[in-house]
């Protein structure tokens, strides 16, 4: 099948290959992704855009550059993570991370955290519809099972992940959703009984491996406090607050402001800080996220010049080379939402670029819209779960606040490699079927 696309350069990749290698050495060389400065990271490969680029001139680099920036989706995750920061500085700073620790030595099992953890955060990112949403939300309460004897830090946040990608791509309010089934023409409750039957199985699967894991890890079962200090009760009004208001649906702006406000009112009746104090630690919780600000917003830019060069092209038509057979159709639409979510590290955005492409191979091959916009939905989530550039990666290790391995992290995210599992069986069903 040959595509004809309106522009292809595969010269156009190679800002964003320099700028994976660079990752990919900083993990090498300091045994952590995070070592390295991320944001100069993504800052090498965009003078190597520049430079590549050069014929467009210095100007229209720059304006394209900025026009990246500007990108609605990336102003939103910039902005979520300056009010998740102040939410989880102002938290912490009035010990509510501290009484979640307490609860958790007195009332619940370790042998049931890590599955826990999953459910509670497949619950909430499907009830919000948004992944990012479930990390910040729940990440600071994570943060804090950290302390307790023993327990996995990268198991717990490989939990959280996959648990806030579950509702990511299962969630009917979830904007990845809503971009697959309108690109494709087909209704969302269509699409989540399709979705449904890839990701349930995996998410039971998931449940079932942690619970024995836990089993394994705490075979004694409850983690007693040694202490008798009293629970504040009053410090999980914040969390509780937060997570009502993301699952009403409420602007998630609006929603991690009240959140923050309220810490700051339980702060003021505490003595921790006054107003000074208060706006300071504010401000801090801004500070904090600054790296990630600045990676979120030169990678729009970055992604903006490589699509603009052809680069996104470029991959569309060599997929498009590859795919002759209904079975290879399955898998090249996996493979194109896939790749472009790694060059661009948003989901949503990897779904409407290769959507029309999609629907094309769909139609020539008769893959039901409803299956296509399943695969690229799914393929997208795997894709944006692992990559350690992606906002949900960042943020989550950012928020956990403690030094978490990447690898062991994503090699325990046992959610995602199951969901994998399960959406290659159905491309091996899929592409036997007569549908």
């Amino acid at each position: 099948m040959s595509l004809e696309p309106k522009k292809a350069n595969g010269i156009a990749l190679l800002p964003l290959i320099i700028f994976v290698a660079i990752f990919l050495w900083s993990g090498v060389q300091y045994s952590s992704f995070y070592e390295f400065p991320a944001p100069i990271a993504v800052l090498i490969g965009i003078v190597a855009a520049f430079f590549i680029f050069h014929r467009n001139g210095i100007n229209e680099n720059v304006n394209g550059f900025i026009r990246g920036c500007g990108n609605p989706s990336i102003l939103m995750m910039c902005l979520i993570a300056l009010f998740s920061g102040a939410f989880s500085v102002v938290t912490k700073s009035i010990g509510a991370t501290d009484t979640f620790v307490e609860i958790t030595k007195n009332y619940l099992s370790l042998q049931y955290l890590y599955a826990g953890v999953f459910v509670i955060a497949s619950f909430l990112s499907f009830a919000s519809g948004t992944s990012v949403g479930a990390v910040v939300s729940l990440a600071p309460i994570a943060a804090g099972f950290v302390s307790l004897p023993n327990v996995n830090v990268e198991l717990i946040a490989g939990s959280l992940l996959g648990g806030a990608m579950f509702g990511d791509n299962l969630s009917f309010i979830s904007d990845t959703t809503i971009a697959a089934t309108q690109s494709q023409g087909c209704e969302m409750k269509d699409k989540f009984r399709m979705n449904g039957k890839i990701a349930l199985p995996a998410s039971v699967l998931t449940v079932l491996t942690l619970i024995i894991i836990g089993v394994s890890i705490h075979p004694s079962g409850h983690s007693l406090s040694q202490g008798d200090a009293p629970i504040q009760w009053v410090n999980l009004l914040p969390y509780i607050t937060v997570i009502v208001l993301a699952i009403a649906g409420l602007n998630v702006y609006v929603t991690f402001l009240i959140g923050t406000l309220i810490s700051g009112l339980l702060g003021f009746w505490y003595g921790s800080f006054d107003v000074l104090g208060y706006c300071k630690t504010v401000f801090d919780g801004f500070a904090s996220m600054n790296d990630i600000f600045l990676v979120f917003l030169f990678t729009g830019g970055l992604a903006y010049l490589i699509e603009r060069e052809g680069g996104i092209s470029f991959l569309t038509q060599k997929i498009g080379k590859f795919i002759n057979t209904k079975g290879r159709a399955f898998f090249g639409i996996g493979f194109l939402v896939a790749l472009i979510d790694a060059a661009v590290a948003n989901n949503t955005v990897a779904i409407v670029i290769s959507a029309p492409v999609a629907k094309k191979i769909s139609e020539e091959y008769k893959i039901s819209p409803i299956q296509t916009a399943s695969i690229l939905d799914i393929s997208s989530c795997v894709v944006q779960g692992i990559i350690p550039y992606g906002a949900q990666v960042l943020l989550l290790i950012k928020l956990l606040g403690t030094d978490v391995n990447y690898s062991s992290m994503i090699a325990q995210s046992f959610y995602i490699w199951l969901l994998l599992l399960c959406m290659i069986v159905f491309f091996l069903k899929g592409a036997k079927s007569k549908e």
